[in-house]
């Protein structure tokens, strides 16, 4: 009887927001790093709407204890997925309270430890995952105001979503602290966060007077700078180009390491990967600038207004991705602004031919949901104006804010400033999967740069001596990088000879992107153009220098010894790339140096887990690659299999597939196998087998 009445009422679950609504939960956790546990009291507020028996919140995998609606004990169950509360709930205001504890498999992520100094505790509740690490709500129409207050070590710093309204000098117990944060406003549970670890922050208050806080480690404090460059231009001209008042009262920054993505736009709260703290020269490269602007843009679009469900998902990205390259547009001008869209116009031409799924689709792909949906934006405003463009959205979001939304809702508000033709726009550019190449041309001719871009490319298979007078031209004008880029690339197999007056004028633009090209084209660079080509090396960018300095090494051997003492205290981004290569230079130079075990330990230690995943590949991909692998490098291979990053724990699983094929690579595995970890022992043993 009991299985018969947990599935009648599992068929209602679909129905219970007409049944329940959740108006606020508070939350007071304690995070347990040895544990890797997360535990605490939980209350929830509500109305029942109509009388319902059962009432489930989403809890993956967590126990319970104490389990009370308003104040008098209940039934309850849980199925691993879900904590059921079985309950005659009569309409009115209600509560729930009760306590958990879950060690979750995934969400809430530990990084380093306390015992190295370098614990960073943070969470990825993208989509449904929230559930993991606190009891709430996977489905994303579920709103509710969040106040959560987290135990933890007086030296680290603790940050979650909204204002910290106790500044953080409650002591609890010896050296625990309590940390409160209160939002005022609801949103999805998804977007509920928190980051953990050694943090300093800097203030600056917008033009609307909203505080915004940059945190960032000490170590990285030389890095700030160029790290959150533009932080606050980008928020102010996001507010005014999107003409609805930023909805939270706090936003703030948070890098973390080895996170999952880019960035994440948890509510008032943006984490993004730690790769994107640079110094100057590493800004040339590798900025924050773009994620910056897109997950603030998501404060609006995503966060204040949430798409129902995965088809609409490009109410969400694509606005996010439209209204990061406007921030962008603002900062780097116009050419920029077209060079990214038609940057974006060629990944989807080429994409259209394989893929078939429109961007109205839940499995269209990031590139549909992102730069079609983009695309998509760009030609509406194209097709309305800009004035008209702004007013449907500003009435979209204030009509809707706090709510979740579908594409006919933003429709609707475009429909009441303009008769544009919304059914084939929508056939053309949300529910077909190809591109239009016509349409796209139309706008980004534009430009002036775009339109030079157009031509080079109509000369693409004519013959050099047909064109080198025009490329000439080119690169001795002030066009866009773009555009002296392309002419480049386009040099890829010629005769050398042909093209050397090309590259002196390519390197003398002084370009970084440009004179980048050039490194990463000349693969063999002939005597004469030696020196020249030395001259990368002096670049302001990581990147150039180390295609560069690869590529000198491997062609003159007699100047190894003079490239390696050059670039000897190079370092590189936060993952050690310059670093993690002149080791692996240097190792396989001989009689360079008279102390290679220090050389290669230090290698070998980058692969190790003390490091973050990109540095650990790095330094791995290296050793592989100039065969110094012992036993200690194969077991941070296996180490890298059971990351939490899918990336990098397959790339541990694609080599050592690759290096089982070798017999005595065979043998060495095996010979470390029982040394292992169990999670380690059992995926060599997995792969072992295969």
């Amino acid at each position: 009887m009991k299985y018969l009445f947990l599935l009648l009422s599992t068929i209602a679950f679909g129905q219970q927001t007409k049944f329940v609504d959740f108006k606020l939960v508070s939350g007071q956790i304690t995070i347990n790093p040895k544990e890797k546990s997360v535990s605490g009291a939980v209350r929830y507020w509500f109305d029942v709407l109509k009388p319902i028996d059962t009432i489930k919140i989403d809890a993956q995998n967590m126990t319970f204890s104490k389990v009370e609606s308003n104040e008098k004990k209940i039934q309850f169950t849980t199925n691993g997925k879900q904590l059921l509360l079985i309950y005659p709930f009569k309409k009115g205001k209600n509560t729930i309270s009760f306590e958990y504890k879950a060690i979750p498999k995934q969400t809430l992520y530990f990084v380093g430890s306390e015992a190295t100094n370098n614990l960073q505790i943070w969470t990825q509740g993208q989509g449904k995952y929230t559930s993991n690490w606190f009891p709430s709500f996977d489905d994303v129409n579920e709103k509710i105001i969040f106040n959560l207050e987290v135990i933890f070590d007086s030296k680290y710093q603790v940050i979650s979503n909204g204002k910290l309204s106790n500044g953080n000098n409650n002591n609890v117990n010896g050296n625990l602290k309590t940390w409160k944060y209160s939002m005022q406003k609801p949103m999805s549970s998804y977007l509920l966060m928190l980051a953990i670890g050694k943090f300093d922050k800097k203030m600056e208050i917008s033009n609307s007077g909203i505080p915004l806080e940059m945190d960032y480690e000490p170590k990285d404090s030389i890095k700030f700078e160029p790290t959150f460059r533009y932080s606050k231009r980008i928020f102010d001209f996001l507010e005014k180009e999107i003409g609805v008042q930023y909805p939270w009262e706090i936003y703030k920054q948070i890098p973390v390491r080895d996170f999952l993505y880019a960035g994440m736009e948890n509510t008032s709260a943006t984490l993004f990967s730690s790769r994107y703290v640079v110094d100057s020269t590493g800004f040339e490269d590798r900025n924050y600038t773009n994620v910056n602007a897109h997950e603030l843009a998501h404060q609006w679009f995503g966060d204040l207004v949430t798409a129902e469900n995965g088809k609409d998902h490009w109410l969400q990205e694509g606005f996010a991705t439209y209204y990061a390259l406007l921030a962008e547009k603002d900062i780097y001008g116009d050419d920029y602004f077209y060079s990214k869209l038609y940057e974006y116009a060629q990944e989807l031409k080429q994409a259209s031919k394989t893929d078939t799924v429109p961007v109205l689709n839940p499995k269209a792909s990031s590139l549909s949901f992102y730069q079609k949906g983009a695309w998509a934006l760009h030609v509406l405003r194209e097709g309305i104006g800009e004035e008209n463009f702004r007013k449907a959205v500003r009435n979209y979001l204030q009509k809707h804010s706090f709510e979740s939304v579908n594409t006919p809702d933003f429709f609707a508000e475009i429909r009441k400033v303009s008769t544009y033709d919304l059914d084939n726009f929508s056939k053309v550019w949300l529910e077909s999967s190809g591109f239009n190449s016509q349409v796209s041309t139309a706008l980004l001719s534009k430009n002036k740069s775009i339109q030079t871009l157009f031509e080079i490319e109509k000369l693409r298979n004519k013959p050099l001596s047909e064109k080198v007078a025009f490329y000439k031209k080119m690169l001795q004008s002030d066009g866009y990088s773009s555009v002296n880029e392309t002419i480049v690339y386009q040099l890829n197999k010629e005769p050398f000879e042909d093209s050397k007056p090309l590259f002196v004028l390519a390197l003398a633009t002084n370009n970084l992107q440009v004179r980048q090209a050039v490194a990463s084209i000349l693969t063999e660079i002939p005597e004469e153009f030696r020196t020249q080509y030395e001259s990368l090396l002096n670049d302001k960018s990581y990147q150039t220098q180390e295609i560069a300095l690869y590529n000198l090494w491997n062609n003159f051997p007699e100047h190894r010894i003079d490239y390696l003492d050059k670039s000897k205290d190079w370092i590189g981004f936060n993952d050690y790339n310059l670093r993690t290569l002149w080791l692996s230079l240097a190792l396989s130079t001989p009689n360079y140096s008279a102390n290679k075990a220090i050389l290669i330990n230090e290698l070998i230690a980058y692969s190790s887990p003390n490091y973050e995943a990109t540095t650990r590949q790095n330094a791995l991909e290296k050793l592989i690659a100039f065969h110094f692998i012992n036993d200690e490098v194969l077991k941070n291979l296996v180490y890298a299999t059971t990351h939490f990053m899918w990336q990098f724990s397959k790339f541990g699983r694609e080599n050592i597939r690759t290096l089982l094929k070798n017999q005595e690579m065979r043998v060495s595995f095996e010979r470390i196998l029982p040394n292992l970890e169990e999670k380690e022992k059992f995926q060599l043993n997995r792969l072992l087998k295969e």
